[in-house]
């Protein structure tokens, strides 16, 4: 086997490219459901970055936890979540995972260790110091991994809590999906550094910088940051550059970039590099990879029918699980 696969066998692989495929078309689904009326508020798209979520998710056991963005279908996916169930979510029905109180930005699957989506930028990153050292104080053999954006990488409580979490050497990993974008806003015009990984150095920390787009290598750079951080090492700071091929959200018009931008990153599709990686290693044939396709295509046909034929909440129970 080529020395590139060395450390996953051909059935990790091929889960692993089955899981980005999926995100690709439920995000794909999810998008033509929303231009169709089915689907109501908003959403953002992740396509295009499918492997920095599938690549950090396989670092994790499932018993680890992750706290997840605004942009965070495929964090759900690559953590186990089903899609029927995801789905059922975005149609506000009560199979969802949320019981259709979530929608897009707030799906949660705690059984998989996905402790929620957030839609407030930066959200979730103190909060993974509050669970990182939840499982320090419980001794528990866990790890908390936190995904945020290039934008959230500007806010106040991202020094707060990369502080505490190195102070405290707590249980976590920052996982930055530096897309390029914090809404229309180009990173280079919002960061004077050239990579974000940089800014670790400044908590006692390591950071690293990974192409986002190359799964296995945002595989390998997420383990070795999640055994540190599971031997008592302390928090790392991981940047993954990737790119979303669609807008902010969908009333983006996206008068920030060019065609020929997009055009370069979609060249650079991490679906189709990994499924030519294996194809040119003998782990995958075309015939597999056509075989996958049909597979992943039918588990979206069911899930958008499972989500049609799921009950509606029922308005009585519309303050159950609300606190106050």
């Amino acid at each position: 086997m080529d020395d590139q696969f060395a450390d996953l066998p051909p059935a990790r692989l091929q889960d692993l490219l089955h899981q980005m495929m999926l995100i690709r078309a439920f995000e794909e689904a999810a998008e033509q459901l929303y231009l169709q009326g089915m689907i109501h508020g908003t959403m953002h798209l992740s396509i295009g970055q499918e492997g920095a979520a599938v690549g950090a998710c396989a670092a994790l056991r499932p018993t680890d936890y992750i706290l997840s963005t605004h942009r965070g279908h495929g964090h759900c996916i690559a953590k186990g979540a089903r899609v029927d169930q995801m789905m059922a979510e975005f149609f506000g029905k009560e199979t969802g995972y949320c019981r259709g109180r979530g929608g897009s930005m707030h799906i949660a699957d705690v059984s998989t260790g996905n402790l929620g989506a957030n839609g407030i930028v930066a959200g979730g990153v103190p909060m993974v110091a509050g669970v990182g050292l939840s499982i320090q104080m419980q001794r528990q053999d866990r790890v908390a991994l936190v995904f945020f954006g290039d934008g959230a990488a500007n806010e106040g409580a991202f020094h707060e809590s990369l502080n505490m979490a190195a102070i405290w050497s707590l249980p976590v990993v920052y996982f930055c999906e530096n897309n390029q974008y914090a809404m229309s806003m180009a990173i280079a015009r919002a960061s004077k550094i050239e990579r974000l990984s940089d800014r670790a150095c400044a908590y006692g920390i390591p950071g690293v910088t990974v192409d986002g787009n190359d799964p296995l290598a945002v595989y390998r750079a997420t383990r070795e940051a999640v055994e540190r951080a599971r031997s008592g090492g302390g928090p790392t700071l991981i940047e993954a550059r990737t790119y979303r091929w669609k807008g902010h959200s969908k009333s983006d018009k996206q008068r920030y970039r060019t065609k020929e931008e997009v055009k370069q990153w979609q060249e650079r599709d991490p679906i189709a590099r990994l499924a030519q990686q294996m194809i040119e290693a003998s782990i995958l044939t075309e015939g597999d990879l056509a075989t996958l396709q049909a597979r992943v295509e039918q588990e979206i046909i069911d899930a958008i029918e499972f989500a049609k034929v799921s009950p509606e909440p029922d308005p009585a129970t519309i303050l159950e699980g609300v606190y106050a």
